[in-house]
């Protein structure tokens, strides 16, 4: 399905569909019948993030699916040709971990609105989400046990307790939405027709914020999150003041004492 807001470089997309309103930019899955990942998937879904990321009129991303899977995880189709490739691992492996860190290097906040299944690197991307919303219907699962691989724990155990990560790894076991929210893991559980409005909800009240200032806390969640309390609250106040002369955080003090609401434009 392609894209139709004119941005350069998304006219061609196979297996995602791009809409951005009001500087919201929604990221859906359209790979029927359970969105797996191949290697066109991952190749789109790497220039999506870059380019949404780099577009001065997308503050926030939405990452939701068509249907009722969220993403199958990886076309295991793909294997035996993988294998049968000079040096197919290293090239696969290199793409599949694009496909994760993009999601994290994206310099822009990346909502997960889970609609359904998330398996394996379904799943793994529903993690690496700045925010994740869930419908009760939908679940995590790591099946990799199933298959005889491997891959996934750094990543589940970034948002799960130590002995949930393991229970969650070892036995393939599906974790549903009210779950996911009673671990923490999930920040709203809602019934599947609500999800997206709810992760729409949330990212017009984070396109209403100082962008450049949202720019920064994303930069200081991906800095900080491995640096000891008082290197990360010192990198922390060197954004501050940065920010200080700019023109949005002007505009956000004006705002304060005129009592009205700021107009920012990214500057």
């Amino acid at each position: 399905m392609s894209n139709d807001h004119g941005i350069a470089g998304l006219s061609d997309l196979e297996r995602f569909a791009v809409d951005v309103v009001d500087h919201v930019a929604t990221v859906t899955l359209n790979a029927p019948p359970v969105n797996a990942q191949d290697r066109r998937f991952r190749e789109e879904f790497v220039r999506i993030l870059d380019i949404l990321g780099a577009e001065a009129d997308v503050r926030v991303i939405i990452l939701t699916a068509q249907g009722k899977v969220f993403s199958a995880g990886a076309d295991l189709s793909e294997r035996a040709s993988i294998r049968q490739e000079p040096g197919g691992y290293a090239r696969h492996n290199r793409l599949v971990r694009a496909a994760f860190d993009v999601v994290l290097d994206c310099p822009k906040p990346v909502i997960c609105a889970l609609n359904g299944a998330a398996i394996g690197a379904g799943c793994v991307h529903a993690l690496l989400c700045d925010i994740l919303i869930v419908a009760e219907e939908s679940y995590l699962s790591m099946t990799e046990v199933d298959f005889g691989m491997a891959g996934g724990v750094s990543q589940v155990l970034r948002a799960f307790s130590p002995s949930d990560a393991r229970l969650m790894i070892y036995t393939a076991r599906r974790i549903h939405g009210p779950e996911l929210l009673r671990m923490n893991v999930a920040s709203i559980c809602v019934p599947r027709e609500q999800v997206l409005k709810e992760a729409q909800a949330v990212a017009t009240a984070i396109a209403r914020k100082a962008p450049l200032a949202v720019l920064a806390a994303k930069r200081s969640f991906g800095l900080t999150e491995e640096m000891p309390l008082r290197d990360g609250y010192r990198y922390e106040q060197t954004q501050t003041a940065l920010l200080a002369d700019t023109e949005d955080t002007q505009e956000a003090l004006a705002a304060f004492r005129e009592k009205r609401a700021p107009v920012f434009h990214g500057r």
